[in-house]
């Protein structure tokens, strides 16, 4: 399995692209803010078809050019449907003048375009896309609509000589040493707390965790590290 993940412009919100290998149909996870070109270039180089865009959840930072990018290759945006409400206007749920910043800094027009097809994704669903099996995890908290995806395979040499017990694009569920912030509109730290119990905490220590922002780790190394998973692994 081949992986590229890399930074948008603003807020390190991670983007990935996941393919079978060079060459073949791929998906595309998360188009934030600015990276269309960067995206471009990585298809090209890779010889990659996109055959999907999958969003982890509506907040602005993590769709922000999921109508461009869904509209250049004739594709839908796939989000859960208990944030497919967030597209509607994501600009909507920002301070004004975080509004004002992001218009100076990218070009955002005056109006916000929703991607013309929305495929609303439902817990324990299993989608077959680009030669893979993605497994859509429902894990509030974050957003209502908040999602992990769940493949069975790990990146090629991404655990070293260990094959690893498959991979988790998290979003904003689980960071290295952190999880998703609750204080958002939408935000539940309740159901948050479920999720990482339900979720997160039952994984194989040698998953690898694909992050919303900030580096990849593994759920043997939050579980040990990480001081939300300590702090429900010793209330358990």
């Amino acid at each position: 399995m081949l992986v590229v993940g890399f930074p948008a412009l603003a807020f390190a919100t991670n983007c990935y692209v996941v393919a079978p290998a060079n060459g073949e149909e791929c998906v595309v996870v998360d188009p934030g803010i600015g990276v269309e070109g960067r995206l471009e270039e990585i298809l090209s180089a890779h010889g990659l078809r996109p055959a999907a865009v999958l969003l982890t959840h509506g907040h602005l930072d993590h769709v922000f050019a999921v109508t461009t990018v869904c509209t250049a290759h004739g594709l839908a945006a796939s989000i859960h449907s208990e944030d497919v409400y967030r597209l509607a206007d994501p600009l909507a749920m920002l301070d004004p003048g975080l509004v004002a910043m992001l218009a100076q800094q990218f070009g955002l027009r005056s109006g916000w375009q929703e991607p013309a097809e929305v495929v609303q994704l439902v817990d324990g669903q299993r989608l077959e896309l680009a030669g893979l099996e993605i497994d859509v995890v429902h894990a509030p908290g974050h957003t209502e609509g908040s999602v992990m995806f769940a493949l069975p395979t790990v990146p090629d040499g991404a655990l070293g000589d260990r094959a690893g017990a498959g991979t988790m694009l998290t979003g904003d569920v689980l960071f290295a040493g952190s999880i998703g912030r609750t204080d958002l509109p939408g935000g539940d730290p309740d159901a948050m707390m479920r999720s990482l119990a339900g979720k997160v905490l039952p994984l194989p220590d040698d998953t690898l965790v694909l992050p919303g922002h900030g580096p990849s780790t593994t759920i043997g190394h939050e579980r040990r590290s990480n001081p939300f998973l300590l702090e429900l692994a010793h209330s358990a």
